[in-house]
């Protein structure tokens, strides 16, 4: 009821300036959603806070602004009689005809009432960032799935989003992992595809124990650094073979999780490196600490009382994560055809990182580099963590691999699934239980995740993930198959032109609920909350659970057939739409 509370809000600061002349500020109707059904839609608490300097009673300000919304036909066409309740609460119910025609015209739009916005500026979203020969674990699930779903609402609502996959691609490792790739299989830097360097796991692996253990391949490896920071064609041939096989592999993940993202590794943002340094010096920021140079941060201190530095280049000339962070944060925010041009730059990774990203926005900041009115955000979020709490590891002690995490999931599925039809004697065709299966599996480990507030650890359980019943992806699929089986037995839902017409309080509940999609699409699009969007379609489907268990549908008297056919239609267009939004995909049958 997005659009219906904004027309209301501007009718009731009209009112109440109306009412008021003389207030020349402080005008603010608060209106916000009632708190209970019998509250009506919309509550206003705006007259309260204008007691004090109005020198009135709320109660007597709240009538003078009724009087005003009465005399206002706009607003009489809208709501039924205002209801003043309490110290001054203005209670306001939007009226059946109006609340009926929006779910008319959602029912005809494909964006369900969710207006698109204007004059979209990009949107930069920061998400998943694994490290080049480094398997993907399951530490990168949250911010995989998390900024994806993100992305999502975000495009959906207009904006121009670029996914960034900030790849970990450069950096001291290469030398020993090129140094090793000479060493064990030279051929490869010669003939294409001459080796297939398999586990990567294992190749750094191997690479690390010679690193700790051979000082001669330590040395090697740091010479390697040099040359390879330095352009030197072989090194650049080398790393490129390791980029290109870890890409390949990354890959396999993010197509099995329909994820979309563009790659832009910290190499990138070398030629800018030296960018950042000059342009720290011109803003005066620069500090030489102990030959290291630095930006010392305001308003935080270390433990010794005194602020702490972000270094940004080392005292033996290296840059680090923080220069690179600030040459992206520059880029990201520079206008076209040097820059993305973004007004959001939006960063999603692990909490830990909260410290780093808020040392480094403060210098981007302070140096002038975030333009007026553009936005820089970090989405932290928590730990993956077993049933017993602690960090999810496998029995082995080492971290979950995210495809292992993702082929397990998928076999319970099935697993469960092969024993739901043998309870029901259903007979299925063996690409029916693969599809529902993956879908299924899939669908679990990514909404059990997005379901939970991202800010907080969550425990990872398959069994709570893939339950039928509970806040689940299965109860949620369920309830979109549901309204599937409904639309085959009573025709085409789409096929109503009738006027609606609800007369069941089990009916208006549902049209309500309905109506709150666009607004929690906006919340999420502001908040980068996905959880937001998950309690709703779990509270979605629960209110029509509840409908088709006590109106009947099917068996429905005639004049009352389509309406409540329609109802079904828009609940399973909004939960497909807002699954749809987190990255899920639905089914018809399962």
């Amino acid at each position: 009821m997005l659009s219906l509370s904004q027309s209301l809000d501007a009718q009731l600061r009209a009112a109440m300036q109306r009412a008021f002349p003389e207030a020349d500020a402080g005008l603010d109707p608060q209106l916000a959603p009632a708190s209970k059904p019998e509250f009506g839609d919309f509550q206003a608490n705006g007259a309260l806070p204008l007691a004090k300097p109005l020198k009135q009673a709320p109660r007597q300000i709240a009538t003078a602004i009724v009087e005003q919304l009465q005399a206002d036909p706009a607003f009489t066409d809208l709501c039924l009689e205002p209801q003043i309740a309490g110290p001054g609460f203005i209670n306001l119910t939007i009226r059946p005809e109006r609340l009926a025609a929006e779910v008319s015209a959602r029912l005809g739009d494909e964006r369900l009432g969710v207006p698109a916005v204007s004059n979209a500026a990009p949107v930069v979203v920061d998400f998943s960032s694994p490290n080049i020969a480094k398997e993907m674990h399951v530490g990168h699930l949250r911010s995989t799935i998390i900024g994806d779903s993100l992305a999502r609402v975000l495009e959906f609502r207009g904006h121009q989003v670029l996914r960034l996959n900030h790849v970990g691609d450069w950096g001291t490792q290469f030398g020993m992992l090129i140094t090793h790739l000479k060493q064990v299989a030279p051929e490869a830097l010669e003939t294409a595809d001459a080796v297939d360097l398999g586990d990567l796991v294992a190749f750094y692996r191997e690479a690390k124990k010679r690193f700790d253990d051979d000082e001669a391949f330590q040395s090697t490896s740091r010479d390697e650094v040099v040359k390879l920071q330095g352009g030197d064609s072989v090194s650049l041939k080398a790393w490129g073979l390791l980029c290109d096989q870890s890409r390949r592999e990354f890959q396999k993940i993010y197509d099995r999780l329909d994820i979309r993202l563009s790659e832009r590794g910290e190499s990138f943002y070398n030629p800018f490196l030296p960018g950042v340094i000059d342009g720290l010096k011109a803003a005066e920021l620069l500090v030489t600490d102990d030959g290291a140079q630095c930006v010392f941060l305001e308003g935080v201190q270390g433990k010794d009382g005194k602020p702490l530095p972000v270094i940004v280049q080392k005292s033996d000339g290296g840059f680090n994560y923080a220069t690179t962070d600030l040459a992206a944060i520059r880029y990201r925010f520079g206008a076209a055809p040097e820059g993305d041009g973004a007004r959001r730059v939006v960063y999603v990774t692990d909490a830990g990182q909260a410290n780093h990203f808020a040392g480094v926005f403060q210098v981007a900041e302070r140096a002038g580099w975030i333009p007026d009115g553009a936005r820089l955000e970090h989405v932290p979020f928590g730990l993956v963590q077993g049933e017993d709490g602690k960090k999810l590891k496998t029995r082995a002690g080492d971290t979950v691999r995210l495809r292992d995490l993702l082929d397990e999931a998928v076999e319970r599925a099935e697993t469960d699934l092969r024993s739901r039809l043998k309870d029901e004697e259903r007979s299925e065709s063996e690409e029916f239980i693969q599809h529902v299966a993956g879908t299924v599996g899939l669908a679990a480990v990514k909404y059990a995740d997005l379901s939970q507030n991202r800010i907080t650890n969550y425990q990872f359980s398959f069994d709570r993930m893939l339950a039928l019943q509970g806040n689940t992806a299965p109860y949620l699929l369920y309830a979109v198959v549901r309204i599937a089986g409904i639309a085959r037995k009573g025709g085409d839902l789409a096929a109503t032109n009738a006027q609606l017409q609800f007369s069941e309080p089990q009916e208006w509940a549902l049209v309500r609920e309905l109506l709150k999609f666009d607004a929690v699409i906006a919340e999420v699009e502001e908040e980068l909350l996905s959880n937001r969007l998950c309690s709703y379609l779990f509270e979605l489907s629960q209110v029509f659970n509840r409908f088709y268990d006590q109106v009947p549908v099917l068996k429905a008297d005639p004049e009352a057939l389509a309406s409540r056919l329609a109802l079904c239609r828009l609940t399973a267009d909004t939960l497909r739409l807002g699954l749809g939004l987190l990255g899920i995909a639905t089914l018809d049958r399962m």
